[in-house]
């Protein structure tokens, strides 16, 4: 080969390593996850006269446990803090909780607090930060005024009992069920696999009635109210990783009150430990972190012990801050 020919080749040979380089580089990243992930809990107010002597807000312990059975720690987020300091512990975790309950959604605390970190992951999201969001119950309620700018809720009474979904032709495809089992994803149109413990909700007319709302998120599934109204029940982000169930995953697997409906078969306990790891391998795209770790230790629920609190709630256990 003459040297004109092999410089031409070196220079083939070595263009093709830097592009193949490049080609890997980005699938590298691309496939990178975060396998140390926080998952931050936004905390409740306190209303009932029984829990006051213990503390302003809360978390079920339910909650706390759900999230880390999927793999991830749990930092409790507090209200009554700035939004200066809540940007700054956006910065160290890796998705938020929005928990069940009963509270104004438009003007109290827990409110305020959601859409600063509701906006914060928008902003994130569109830059390319991965930042997951899951609404239950109350949660995907909040998501819903969030999103819609108004109120839409009704009375959808379903209260302590337990149904299938009406899967919607979205479900299939959707991220939050794409990869379930065909036997689980029958199971959940045909099982009463889902724990319902509210009195409003969005109906499928006031949601599709919403462009805000129609446009943000798809519908993966609906349920009949005890008074026959029609209402959505799971919802995912369209372009965003927000998703929401009117049910209680977490109750499958960690509260027992033999008063409640809670789904404990074995389909059911599947259930609720797929959508788990599904919420945590979501949190694993994002890589925020803390500065050190002596803050990041101290941050964790692993520093608070929860009140047994089965002999005046709902709930076996209640973190109380």
């Amino acid at each position: 080969m003459s040297t004109i020919g092999l410089s031409a080749y070196m220079c083939l040979f070595f263009a093709g390593c830097f592009c193949c380089c490049k080609a890997m580089s980005a699938k590298l990243r691309q496939e990178a996850r975060n396998d140390r992930p926080v998952i931050g809990i936004l905390t409740q107010m306190v209303s009932d006269e029984a829990m006051k002597p213990f503390g302003k807000t809360y978390i079920p312990a339910s909650y706390v446990k759900y999230v880390e059975s999927g793999g991830s720690r749990v930092m409790p987020i507090r209200l009554y803090l700035t939004t200066i300091e809540y940007k700054a512990i956006f910065k160290q975790i890796n998705g938020l909780v929005f928990i069940g309950g009963a509270v104004d959604l438009e003007k109290s605390e827990f409110a305020r607090v959601a859409k600063i970190f509701f906006t914060l992951a928008q902003m994130a999201n569109d830059a390319g930060d991965v930042f997951p969001i899951w609404g239950t119950c109350m949660g995907l309620q909040l998501l819903t005024v969030l999103v819609a700018g108004e109120n839409l809720l009704t009375k959808t009474p379903a209260e302590n009992i337990s149904l299938p979904l009406n899967l919607t032709a979205e479900a299939a495809s959707s991220r939050m069920f794409g990869s379930f089992p065909s036997e689980l994803m029958n199971a959940l149109t045909t099982e009463p696999l889902t724990g319902n413990f509210h009195h409003y909700g969005v109906t499928v007319k006031n949601f599709q009635g919403n462009k805000n709302l129609h446009n943000f998120f798809s519908i993966l599934s609906t349920n009949v109210a005890e008074n026959g109204a029609h209402f959505v029940s799971t919802i995912e982000g369209r372009q965003y990783p927000f998703y929401g169930t009117q049910w209680h995953p977490e109750v499958n697997r960690f509260q027992w009150d033999k008063r409640q409906s809670y789904p404990h078969s074995h389909h059911a306990v599947q259930l609720s430990s797929l959508l788990a790891e599904f919420l945590i391998d979501e949190g694993r795209r994002s890589f925020h972190r803390f500065d050190n770790p002596e803050e990041e230790a101290s941050s964790l629920m692993y520093n608070y012990i929860p009140v047994y609190a089965a002999n005046f709630t709902g709930y076996e256990q209640i973190y109380f801050f």
